[in-house]
């Protein structure tokens, strides 16, 4: 048993998806459990037509959704050659149900919303690649996910209950390798107890690949990218950068931790509670080594590793009464950033004043505002970019920090922090 994951960039064309099928067809002994991503940018687009839903532009949004339904519409009909395939009849039903949403009146959080429009992306995705595969002789099975993965209500980063998805694994997936040797399911996608679609937090669906390779004792997971494997930085970023041939678990959170985009945060324990190995595959060429992730590796060998997250914000709290920001107000401001949904990507605190990096979310940082302004004046810049260089030397890091101000800045023996500001 293996599992694929395969993301939006290898699916961004017709093209592309002929490539995955390539793939697919060269391992044609082994059990495949895919985890398929929405297409190119399908969940930047249904982002838009949640946020204008939520912002009351029903006519906005039901224009970019009927965008996105044409799109599919055309790569499904390039691959099926026809529109008489019954896919076309699945793929009009999640459309209708996105279109009932679109009927609603927005009473509930717009992170509810967002889970009930833009996971749709991954249905879509891959119902087709499902059909395209049975038309080409690639038999297999289409799971939606959403009868699997069972969650709590915490939209847009629920929690997986791991006791009763596990079981819905077992009963509902495992016997479905019985008839074909391929089953295809969605990533970034769950559901309550209530049949309310959840997401697991954005580009989960590295995530869900490894719940699935969990729950099936997989030999091991492979996550099919657009690079030759695993970088020390952004290739789209920086240029030279290094390829790791292998690197352990806990560097790899790490790397998630800070910011880097090459796997999802959670990612990581499922796999390393059973020791599965994670593989980084390159799709354009499936022959190139890749990058192997697991338990133990040389971190002696490995290159400077160098993450950049923009657009930042720095907010500084500021005691209205010169009281002691002491661990008691730490706390309490700890709690209000856990209430809000909002995470401290850098801090400091000085005897009356706390500083904290943060994501730039305009929605959050109201509320932020509204809810501490009572106790502090609250300051805060913008535009800003967090660099963080593990294994760093001085004369890199101050080549990346050219011409740059350093607001914040934070360091140990491995790890330097700065806030920068042009």
């Amino acid at each position: 048993m293996k599992v694929f994951k395969f993301g939006g960039a290898s699916l961004e064309s017709v093209e592309r998806i002929k490539q995955v099928a390539q793939i697919v067809q060269s391992f044609p002994d082994d059990k495949l459990l895919i985890v398929i991503s929405a297409m190119g940018k399908t969940t930047n687009e249904l982002e838009k037509v949640a946020q204008n839903f939520y912002m009351r532009k029903r006519e906005i949004a039901a224009q970019l959704l009927y965008n996105v339904e044409q799109h599919h519409i055309q790569v499904a009909e390039s691959l099926l050659g026809t529109r008489q395939h019954p896919l076309f009849q699945q793929l009009q039903q999640f459309f209708t149900e996105a279109e009932w949403t679109l009927g609603e009146k927005p009473l509930r959080t717009y992170d509810y919303y967002y889970d009930q429009l833009v996971g749709m992306g991954e249905l879509l995705s891959t119902a087709i690649v499902s059909a395209f595969f049975n038309t080409i002789g690639l038999s297999n099975t289409w799971v939606d996910v959403r009868d699997v993965f069972r969650t709590d209500d915490n939209f847009r980063d629920a929690n997986i209950d791991w006791a009763f998805t596990q079981k819905q694994v077992t009963d509902k997936v495992v016997p479905l390798f019985n008839q074909t040797s391929i089953v295809i399911a969605q990533g970034f996608i769950g559901s309550t107890d209530q049949n309310e679609s959840v997401t697991l937090g954005r580009e989960g669906s590295d995530y869900s690949a490894a719940v699935f390779a969990n729950m099936l004792d997989a030999e091991s997971q492979t996550i099919w990218k657009d690079v030759e494997g695993l970088k020390n930085a952004d290739p789209k970023l920086f240029p030279n950068t290094v390829n790791i041939p292998e690197i352990s678990y806990g560097e790899v959170i790490e790397m998630a931790y800070y910011g880097a985009q090459v796997i999802h945060p959670k990612t990581i324990k499922p796999l390393q509670n059973k020791q599965i190995p994670l593989l980084v595959k390159c799709f354009l060429d499936k022959n190139l080594p890749g990058t192997v992730i697991r338990e133990q590796a040389d971190t002696k060998q490995l290159p400077p590793i160098i993450v950049l997250k923009r657009n930042q914000v720095l907010l500084t709290l500021t005691s209205k009464d010169y009281a002691f920001i002491t661990e008691d107000k730490i706390s309490d401001i700890y709690e209000t950033f856990h209430r809000l949904k909002v995470k401290i990507n850098l801090m400091q605190n000085g005897a009356i004043t706390f500083s904290c990096c943060i994501d730039h979310n305009p929605e959050k940082i109201e509320l932020l505002i509204k809810t501490l302004h009572n106790d502090f004046k609250i300051s805060y810049n913008e535009s800003l970019e967090l660099l963080t260089v593990r294994y760093y030397q001085d004369g890199l890091l101050e080549e990346l920090s050219n011409h740059h101000t350093v607001l914040l800045e934070q360091r140990s023996n491995i790890t330097v922090q700065r806030l920068l500001k042009k």
